[in-house]
């Protein structure tokens, strides 16, 4: 009796609360029946979007205020245009003709239902007295937008598993325990989501297929797939550990440790390899994660190596290289080993920085063509008329005989950097199928350059051959250089046409190595899994191995052995190699890989390496603070330039370097000579009968704006007149001599008294400007006298 009093009052209440919501929406419905478009045009609501707009445009002539001089006439205009902007949108015309809202109303009205909705999903009576929804509604992070679907997992994640590695969550609406490690798993997500870590969360609730397919019987379980595998996280959930665990899924050998004793080997293996290296130098002595994402990113293409600046095996090589220790340093290197291609520095290496500088240098100057994923990345097929891609293709051979030619093309094409053209280089002993195709003809040249366009992704080129064949003699480049003008001009240049095949794969050799490499992988993770109590997630590979188990003792050792009962109930034990670490639940507990912070102000000297980085290439909104000095003056003001700009290394867009007037004052007097209002500023104060002193001069330079800001020693002079006080009881040399030192090493000292008032100024935006059109080169050097 009691519970059916309960039922009847909550049902009521059920009632009212519902009938409350709907009251509460009639002010949207009786407004939306104020404005009726479909009147205002005076369409019916089948009319079509052409009858809509044929309407309209009468309508409009004819009230347009310009002509129509009526009293209503603006008024009118302004409906029929809103009626128009109403009809003419397929989601706005379904959503009046089904709630009858315009666009002034739907907010409130579509928050009403939402309410309304939610109101009815989370708040009713049933048999089981109440239905609350628990972890539903605090899906406002990782839920929403990177839930996971069957389809899209095998169709997009797995395939970009070969690319960069996933952390996925599986969690349920009902999980008490996700809640506990929603904190953590959202902080790790966007640390790790910003270095390139893909993230996804499949919740068993809906996607049950999925969840089986992962192998995921329990919540909350975190797991990480790269190259297709799933690997199951097994420590406490934390910010290290998460970390760690995404390390351990890249592959081992990804990035080389490179010292004075190797690098020499690592850079001349590009030959081999068929690939550019780049190095990273910086003095943290773990591999960052940012840099071995990129390496995995990017494997297919340039090889990675780390130098760690603190050890003493590296010197020789910052020394040969002049690396700057106090930012981190990408050299990317290609054919050539004593001068790196492409170099990059900054203080904080971003992903996007990083992608960028590894994606325009992911080929060599002249690669070798290896595979067919190669040429036709090299040679895309034609699109357009505008985008043609001619590759020049030398015929070639790896012995002795043919290295000077071979030395001689990778000159010609370092010579020819239009981007239409693609060089490259196949050996005819290894791609004899490819070079019988278009060497029918040819036969007896040893060597040879042939120019050639893709037509289609079916093999059809338009191509021919350079007469002649290819010895690297300046006659022979000078015949080359002119076939390829008179392609420019006339694409019909190419009269022969073939279809190619398929290339072979070179590097198809080294398949049982990298099984070799897989399988070990493989078997690690297997040891693994079996440290720890997932015996759901591994029943399928113990059935498999207690199957084969079974077979063996059942055909062979019975037949053999008739007292071999004892032999079919052992078991295979686990290995108890890492158990301290399963024990511990924790990985490897040296996970930092950041660099200590430091208390001092980084300034880094600005020379031609540094130039571009620090100065011609520095990102937009970023400005670098150079301070002027000499050889002489150098320790005293740096100290106190260190002093007067410590409070402002907090912003993460001011850069601090020095340039020295010894080695660069030529660029300093060109660089004013661009500035001409600086230069008219300092001939007003500078005697004529000496030269300028910029020792003390601070300027701020943007190098995306191209200007600078300038800041003039100003001297004080307060000490000086206190020591010549005292010093008034001495004779007049000794006190003249005492001076002239004094007023020497106090002007060095004060020339930077004021230097925090000025970058105060710089910040605020109030600081003058002095535009220039273009940087001054630094690779000059002025001749010390």
């Amino acid at each position: 009796m009691k519970m059916t009093r309960l039922r009847l009052v909550f049902s009521t209440l059920q009632v009212v609360v519902s009938i409350f919501l709907l009251v509460s929406c009639c002010p949207a419905s009786l407004a939306a029946g104020e404005f009726d478009p479909y009147t205002v045009l005076g369409v019916g609501k089948s009319a079509t979007q052409a009858e809509v707009k044929k309407v309209y445009k009468k309508l409009a002539r004819e009230w347009h205020p310009d002509k129509n001089k009526s009293p209503g006439a603006e008024d009118m205009f302004i409906k029929i245009t809103k009626s128009y902007e109403l009809l003419s949108n397929e989601a706005k015309r379904a959503n009046y003709d089904r709630y009858g809202e315009t666009a002034g109303n739907q907010g409130y009205a579509q928050q009403q239902r939402q309410q309304f909705q939610q109101f009815h999903d989370s708040f009713y009576f049933d048999e089981s007295f109440f239905h609350f929804q628990f972890n539903k509604g605090s899906r406002d992070f990782a839920d929403t937008k990177y839930m996971l679907h069957f389809s899209q997992y095998m169709n997009d994640i797995v395939p970009d598993s070969f690319k960069r590695p996933y952390l996925i969550k599986i969690t349920s609406d009902w999980c008490f325990s996700c809640i506990h490690i929603e904190p953590v798993w959202k902080e790790v997500v966007q640390e790790l989501e910003a270095l390139g870590v893909g993230i996804g969360v499949v919740d068993v609730g809906y996607e049950r297929r999925l969840a089986n397919h992962l192998g995921a019987h329990r919540t909350p379980s975190i797991l990480g797939l790269i190259n297709g595998k799933v690997t199951f996280f097994h420590y406490a959930v934390v910010r290290e550990h998460l970390r760690q665990f995404v390390e351990n899924l890249l592959p081992a050998r990804l990035v080389e440790k490179v010292t004075d004793q190797n690098y020499m080997q690592f850079l001349n293996s590009w030959h081999e390899e068929n690939k550019p290296h780049v190095l990273l130098f910086d003095q943290v002595p773990v591999v960052p994660l940012l840099y071995m994402l990129t390496a995995f990113a990017n494997k297919d293409y340039v090889r990675f190596g780390y130098v760690d600046q603190g050890l003493v095996e590296t010197e020789a090589l910052l020394q040969q290289y002049k690396i700057n220790t106090y930012a981190p340093t990408l050299l990317l290197f290609k054919e050539s080993t004593d001068k790196p291609a492409d170099i990059i520095q900054a203080r904080g290496m971003k992903k996007q920085i990083i992608d960028e500088f590894v994606s325009n240098n992911k080929f060599l100057l002249v690669p070798r063509l290896v595979n067919q994923k190669l040429f036709e990345e090299l040679c895309p097929v034609k699109q357009f008329h505008r985008r043609r891609k001619y590759c020049v293709l030398l015929v070639t051979s790896g012995e002795d005989s043919f290295t000077n030619g071979n030395e001689e093309f990778l000159s010609f094409a370092a010579s020819n950097t239009k981007e239409i053209f693609r060089f490259a280089y196949v050996y005819q002993k290894q791609q004899q199928a490819l070079c019988d195709v278009l060497l029918k003809d040819k036969e007896s040249v040893p060597s040879q350059v042939l120019i050639l366009e893709r037509r289609n992704t079916a093999g059809k080129v338009s191509y021919k051959a350079v007469p002649g064949g290819w010895n690297g003699s300046e006659e022979e480049k000078f015949q080359l250089q002119e076939q390829l003008e008179l392609l420019q001009k006339d694409p019909a240049f190419l009269t022969s046409v073939a279809v190619l095949p398929e290339l072979n794969n070179e590097f198809a050799s080294m398949f049982l190595l990298q099984w070799i490499y897989a399988a070990y992988d493989y078997v690690s993770q297997i040891a693994d899994d079996l440290l720890h109590n997932n015996w759901r997630e591994m029943m399928p590979l113990l059935s498999l191995i207690f199957s084969a188990l079974f077979i063996l003792f059942g055909t062979v050792v019975i037949q053999a052995f008739s007292d071999s009962s004892d032999e079919k109930q052992t078991k295979p034990k686990t290995k108890e190699g890492p158990q301290n670490n399963s024990e511990n639940g924790s990985p490897n507990a040296n996970t930092s890989s950041r660099a200590p912070k430091k208390s001092f102000v980084e300034v880094t000297e600005l020379t031609d390496i540094t130039y571009t980085s620090n100065l011609v290439r520095l990102r937009p909104g970023h400005m670098n603070v150079v301070l002027v000095l000499t050889d002489a003056a150098k320790n005293a003001l740096l100290s106190k330039f260190a002093k007067e700009v410590y409070s402002f290394t907090g912003s993460l867009t001011l850069h601090f370097s020095f340039l020295n007037l010894d080695k660069h004052k030529e660029w300093m007097e060109s660089l004013l000579e661009f500035a001409q209002d600086a230069v008219q500023i300092d001939s007003d104060e500078d005697d004529s009968q000496h030269k300028a002193d910029y020792t003390g001069y601070v300027l701020a330079l943007n190098g995306h704006k191209k200007y600078l800001c300038l800041f003039k020693p100003v001297y004080t002079g307060e000490d000086l007149h206190m020591d010549s006080s005292r010093a008034s009881s001495s004779s007049r040399d000794e006190a003249a001599t005492r001076k002239k030192t004094a007023s020497s090493s106090l002007q060095i000292h004060h020339k930077l008294d004021r230097l925090g008032l000025w970058m105060e100024r710089l910040l605020e935006g109030t600081l003058p400007r002095y535009y220039i059109p273009s940087w001054p080169g630094l690779d000059k050097i002025t001749t010390s006298k």
